[in-house]
């Protein structure tokens, strides 16, 4: 029997990969159709769905993706019976954005910009002014926030033209840079528990004539990220957010409507050598590397100056066939970043971008000791990363 020929491995097309909903139906788009329908000018009500309500509240639940609500109806009995009211009733998800990481995403949710605009496109990347990694979920090393992120945020505009706004949230999160870029204006309520954020937000609401309020939990995120979303300890919270988000529902005032979403799904990954490609062990992936950002699932990769063709070239070969790998350009033009990228944020995409289609993660053993230790992993454009719900509640 003659032996098949042997065929190079073929790298996954670019036009393969799902580019998110930007200026129809993600992240960046849910504020400013609200407040647009609040009469704030200058917004644009990007999803056509929504009908407007005077009194908004936005209720986001860190790593709770559409594809999770679905898997666990008994788990999450109240936000299970609510998919059919995702996105003005029609029982679709909205997307996140690239990468689909916390950052980025609360960076779109309260600026109601794209990656590409708002300049926070990734967990970690390149500062052009510096040649350094910075992390933009903890802020590190330090960069002035308003020359990072200098668009007025969606609360500001709104607090601007008069409608009473604020955001619940753990105090921990009051003064940090990511709040002040992301997420300010109007006022800012710490509370600790989630039963005093769901009260709290619930009498903000009804404290304004027209008002929008945002309110925030993290930990379905924290235990999926530590045990995985196929953990009792994951589902445990998730029966806890359920109970949460009903209570804030059963609160509403009137001429009110409760959207609650995420920044992005879930996906657990196994612990083995196929799932786990460790850089800081792979010589051919290093080569010619500079640096590495991103996170697992989402890597921005910046090439020593003149071998940014070569990196591309090893990377595509090596892992063409289970990730999406683009130079920044090619992502640029895809869109995976939003219709356009800034000037200024040009220079914080990698030379190649790395985006996982198969249950793999590229981790850092060494560099990233903490993260390559996760069990879920997300920040990819796979719809179990990318589907966020948008379930609505009115009164």
């Amino acid at each position: 029997m003659a032996q098949a020929a042997w065929q190079d491995p073929v790298p996954l097309a670019l036009g393969t990969a799902p580019v998110p909903a930007y200026g129809s139906g993600s992240l960046a788009d849910l504020l400013p159709t609200l407040a647009a329908g609040q009469g704030v000018d200058g917004l644009t009500a990007a999803i056509p769905e929504l009908t407007p309500a005077d009194r908004n509240c936005v209720f986001l639940i860190d790593g709770l993706g559409w594809e999770q609500i679905k898997a666990h109806p008994d788990e999450a009995p109240f936000l299970h019976s609510l998919l059919p009211t995702s996105r003005g009733g029609t029982g679709r998800p909205i997307t996140a954005g690239f990468p689909s990481t916390t950052a980025t995403s609360l960076a779109s949710v309260g600026t109601g910009l794209p990656p590409g605009a708002h300049g926070l496109p990734g967990y970690t990347v390149r500062n052009p002014e510096t040649g350094e990694l910075m992390n933009q979920l903890r802020w590190r090393p330090w960069s002035e926030p308003k020359v990072w992120q200098p668009y007025p945020t969606v609360f500001q505009l709104a607090d601007a033209a008069g409608v009473r706004t604020a955001q619940v949230s753990s105090p921990d999160f009051e003064h940090t840079p990511l709040t002040k870029v992301a997420l300010s204006g109007g006022s800012f309520l710490g509370r600790l528990s989630g039963e005093d954020r769901m009260d709290t937000a619930a009498q903000r609401l009804a404290a304004g004539d027209r008002s929008l309020v945002y309110t925030y939990y993290s930990e379905v995120d924290g235990k999926g990220h530590r045990f995985g979303v196929d953990s009792d300890a994951w589902r445990g919270q998730l029966m806890y957010v359920d109970g949460l988000a009903q209570r804030l529902a059963e609160q509403l005032p009137p001429r009110s409507a409760l959207y609650i979403t995420a920044d992005h799904g879930m996906i657990d990954i196994p612990f083995d050598e196929q799932s786990r490609i460790d850089f800081d062990e792979d010589w051919e992936l290093r080569a010619g590397v500079a640096l590495l950002g991103g996170e697992g699932r989402a890597r921005h990769v910046y090439a020593v100056p003149g071998a940014q063709g070569d990196v591309l070239a090893v990377w595509r070969e090596v892992l063409g066939e289970q990730f999406w790998v683009a130079s920044r350009d090619e992502a640029v033009a895809a869109g995976w970043f939003g219709p356009a990228v800034d000037e200024r944020v040009y220079g914080r995409i990698g030379d190649v971008v790395a985006a996982a289609h198969d249950e793999v993660v590229i981790t850092a053993s060494v560099n990233e000791p903490h993260e390559s230790a996760m069990v879920g992993m997300h920040g990819s454009l796979t719809p179990v990363e990318q589907l966020v719900p948008l379930l609505e509640v009115r009164s």
